[in-house]
């Protein structure tokens, strides 16, 4: 297979082209001739302009590169490796959501033929790439896996936003269905990889090893938010004693904060899901869960609070919301929870402005009902700093203040500022 690849008698497909497939592609398409496939017909007349619609990638970035990019179905017959790079979230009752896999899936069965290999990347519980996926894949095709084709997974590590750890410079993981099968995807994987792979003993283990590094981290921040409220009542600040606290050399170092995003606020439910079908309750993994998605919850009631605690009314005061993303210097508003801080304002009656650099006003609205403010307007009660974009973290408490009315009162949702903030009533988790 790799040999083929090489001269390009054989050509790869990779199949949903977001954040984590589209630089996958493309590094791809470097060394080998790549389909590039996603069914979103918009986003792929982007892409053949040199335009990464998730607004990650520079123009530069296509250059050079063999790549077909298309929405047609039928062009997945040209390929003979497939990879799977497709969103897995969760529905509204926080159950996975598999359709967006399934259908991917269903996608590559149709296309494969004998010799062929397929890889996912798709975030998901242990099991499901051979209990829910290698069905679909021998039903539609009627062939065997291990036999007629090969089964791979290799869980995507892509940063949004990190210009540090990109796709090229981290070791990622590698899995396959037999020894013959991990040994073709390393290489495949190995070749524009700087820092190489990881060969996982199963597909089933790299599974697991993708889906606790982000449950590690929610469970981290977690605590890290239960502290924060418990030293609230304390009078004490969480930054200081996380300060204090990091001067020990095993102490890891995280902060409070609202959990938003695709991956560490999506991916412990696939994994409280399949503890359910095995009739295990993960408690620790649920609890935490539990703390980061009322976390919002508590920053309303705290802004509510220090409004009530200044003299002001409530259905007079307005609120300045600095970031709408789910993290600093992206323009990615998947699972924003500040929209669940900005719903709880509103049903007090309070008006919320919120502004955004990095966001797309339209995306905005679609997504949570509320407009997104080019500028702020006037004058606020409130400023919350809830995204740590370069472009606001440069800001002075007097270039904050053009915005106020006193007294003011300002939310450092990060700490940014670590209560240097003098002339205001200044609070943070």
């Amino acid at each position: 297979m790799i040999e083929d690849l090489k001269c390009k008698e054989k050509k790869i497909a990779v199949v949903g082209l977001g954040y984590v497939g589209l630089p996958l592609a493309l590094e791809f398409s470097r060394k080998y001739s790549v389909i590039g496939f996603d069914i979103n017909e918009a986003r792929v007349e982007l892409m053949k302009k040199h335009i990464d619609p998730s607004n990650e990638l520079p123009t530069e970035a296509f250059d050079g590169c063999d790549i077909q990019f298309t929405s047609k179905e039928e062009d997945l017959k040209q390929a003979q490796f497939f990879v799977v790079s497709v969103p897995t979230p969760i529905d509204s009752h926080n159950i996975p959501d598999l359709k967006p896999l399934l259908s991917a899936t269903e996608s590559v069965g149709k296309a494969l033929k004998k010799g062929d290999y397929v890889v996912y990347e798709s975030t998901v519980y242990p099991g499901a790439t051979e209990e829910d996926c290698q069905p679909i894949l021998e039903n539609l095709s009627g062939l065997k896996m291990g036999v007629d084709f090969k089964l791979g997974y290799s869980p995507e590590r892509i940063n949004p936003g990190d210009k540090v750890n990109t796709l090229t410079n981290v070791l990622k993981i590698v899995s396959g269905c037999d020894a013959e099968a991990l040994d073709t995807i390393a290489q495949v994987y190995g070749s524009i990889l700087k820092k190489g792979v990881y060969r996982a003993s199963s597909i089933k283990v790299a599974e697991a090893a993708k889906i606790i590094e982000n449950t590690q981290r929610d469970i981290n921040i977690a605590l890290m938010n239960e502290l924060s409220m418990l030293f609230k009542k304390m009078g004490i600040s969480t930054n200081e004693v996380v300060e204090a606290a990091s001067t020990k050399w095993n102490f890891y170092k995280v902060t409070p904060g609202l959990v938003g995003g695709h991956c560490i606020g999506v991916d412990p439910y696939y994994l409280t899901y399949k503890a359910s079908l095995l009739k295990h309750h993960a408690e620790l993994i649920s609890a935490g869960r539990k703390i980061n998605d009322d976390m919002p919850h508590y920053v309303a009631n705290q802004i509510i609070k220090n409004i009530n605690a200044v003299g002001k009314v409530l259905k007079e005061s307005r609120v300045l919301v600095m970031g709408a993303t789910f993290k600093e210097n992206v323009s990615d508003i998947r699972n924003s929870k500040i929209f669940d801080v900005v719903s709880d304002l509103v049903s007090f009656g309070i008006e919320v402005t919120v502004i955004d650099p990095y966001a797309s006003a339209e995306e905005v609205l679609r997504h949570y009902n509320h407009p997104l403010s080019s500028e702020p307007t006037g004058t606020y009660d409130v400023i919350v700093l809830a995204t740590k974009h370069d472009d606001y973290v440069k800001w002075t408490e007097a270039d904050y203040r053009k915005w106020a009315r006193e007294p003011f009162i300002f939310f450092d949702i990060k700490g940014v500022y670590k209560n240097n903030f003098k002339d205001c009533k200044y609070f943070s988790l």
